[in-house]
């Protein structure tokens, strides 16, 4: 449910309440004579007394559909009866709830901030809508993690004989008397029990009556317009921030790979030259090198990527992929640099859909369309002829740990690659394209990439599949 979606709710119910007489601007949620006071659990009664009221909280609509507000008011509420009040910290929720790295920038990723909000916003739409009876309540104060529990009951004035409700009558009017022209609404078991009410209030107070009434729905009605006027700025603001922070994008791509992870493994393809007739100068190291080489484009996209980890607080090793045991892979989470020139990518990506084709045809191959392929154009030099890349992120099975390959046909592609998955531009592309559960995915996308005078240009997507 959107955040626009939502107010609008709150609005048309507001509205309802306004109608029916139940809501009063002075005091919206003691509309009906509501008496509640902060309340601490002093035994395990109160405390089983609490997450009872949690269960039904958590069993409404209002989150019963969802899987982060449930999550965020649960923890809370059970450290806060463990004791615990220590652990509800932005930081620690974010870790403990979303699975963010100890690390994570809060002021960029906001997940614990706007959930929050969301809680406390159904949690009022909660009991205004089913739990008025409930005997206690779980509220979530503003700027606050640590809910509060509110115990008291709703006084509703029962009407009994007519002596009484003509006493509840003429409170409503001393009431009206004394609001500067400010009606309150008669409550609804009163107007239930009289079909007459306004007729007799009219014969206490015949002419002032209609008067302070007129004014009072004046005043509703203004303060229902200000009510959605607030609601439309205030959504506008949230898209506006949603729409400001693409860096999320980034976040979501690598978070699912850096979970649990202390350091990542950076396993690189090494190369040494060749014969000046071939396309690209190079061929790929073998085991018995000591000494590959890297090119300025595969340095750059390290330097890239290990940024990236230092980001969030992890730590990186980097490995030439000719002497990259599989034990060592097995070990850590891994991101694989380099296409034809990288035995591991080779290997890793045989069972995926895109893989790159057996040498000497250089190309990436859609396995399910083989007639479907993407390769460079060897009729231009090198140093001009257009690149491709494939990026992937996926669990493999052979090393039972999260692989991510950033490869191009050519040293280039794996360069535009790196920036591609470094990106907070790029990865908003990327993320528009698969959708809502773009971190919970497996994804390969195949990028295309210019190239002039040797120079790396911007990537762009040419396909995407996630699963």
């Amino acid at each position: 449910m959107s955040v626009l979606t939502l107010f609008f709710l709150v609005v048309t119910n507001m509205l309802a309440r306004l109608k029916s007489g139940e809501y009063h601007p002075k005091n919206q949620m003691n509309s009906s004579g509501e008496s509640r006071e902060a309340w601490h659990p002093r035994n395990r009664q109160d405390c089983d007394a609490i997450l009872r009221e949690l269960h039904e909280v958590l069993a409404s609509p209002h989150f019963c559909n969802s899987k982060r507000y449930p999550a965020l008011l649960q923890y809370i509420v059970e450290n806060t009866l463990a004791g615990k009040s220590e652990l509800l910290k932005e930081r620690t929720i974010g870790v403990e709830v979303f699975d963010r790295p100890p690390t994570y920038d809060t002021s960029a990723d906001t997940v614990v901030r706007y959930t929050a909000g969301e809680v406390r916003k159904r949690l009022l739409l909660y009991y205004s809508d089913f739990g008025r009876n409930s005997s206690i309540r779980i509220s979530l104060p503003a700027g606050s993690y640590i809910p509060e529990f509110l115990h008291g009951h709703d006084h509703h004035e029962e009407a009994g004989n007519g002596a009484s409700s003509q006493s509840a009558h003429t409170r409503a009017v001393d009431g009206l008397l004394q609001t500067d022209g400010e009606a309150p609404e008669p409550e609804s078991s009163v107007a239930s029990s009289n079909t007459n009410s306004l007729t007799d209030i009219a014969g206490i107070v015949p002419r002032p009556f209609s008067r302070f009434r007129g004014l009072a729905a004046k005043r509703r009605t203004w303060l229902a317009v200000a009510v959605i006027l607030v609601a439309l700025v205030v959504a506008g603001i949230q898209w506006r921030s949603s729409a400001v922070r693409p860096q999320a994008a980034v976040d979501d791509f690598w978070g699912p790979v850096l979970q649990g992870q202390h350091t990542v493994l950076i396993c690189a393809g090494g190369v040494v030259f060749q014969q000046q007739n071939n396309f690209s100068g190079v061929i790929t190291a073998g085991k018995d090198i000591e000494y590959p080489f890297v090119s300025m484009q595969i340095a750059s996209a390290i330097t890239q990527i290990s940024g990236v980890m230092e980001h969030y607080g992890v730590t990186t090793e980097l490995h030439s992929s000719p002497s990259t045991p599989l034990t060592v892979l097995r070990e850590h989470t891994a991101v694989l640099l380099g296409g034809y020139n990288n035995q591991w990518t080779m290997r890793l990506l045989q069972p995926q859909r895109y893989q790159f084709t057996p040498e000497p045809v250089e190309s990436i191959v859609d396995r399910t369309q083989p007639q479907v392929h993407w390769e460079r154009d060897h009729s231009q030099p090198y140093s001009s002829a257009d690149d491709y890349a494939l990026l992937a992120r996926f669990r493999d099975a052979t090393t039972d740990s999260w692989v991510v390959v950033l490869a191009g046909l050519g040293r280039n592609g794996t360069e535009a690659a790196a920036q591609f998955a470094t990106s907070p531009h790029y990865m908003q592309l990327l993320r528009d394209k698969i959708g809502r559960d773009f971190s919970n995915q497996n994804i390969e996308a195949i990028l295309k990439v210019d190239v002039i005078d040797g120079k790396t240009g911007a990537p762009s997507i040419l396909t995407v599949y996630s699963w």
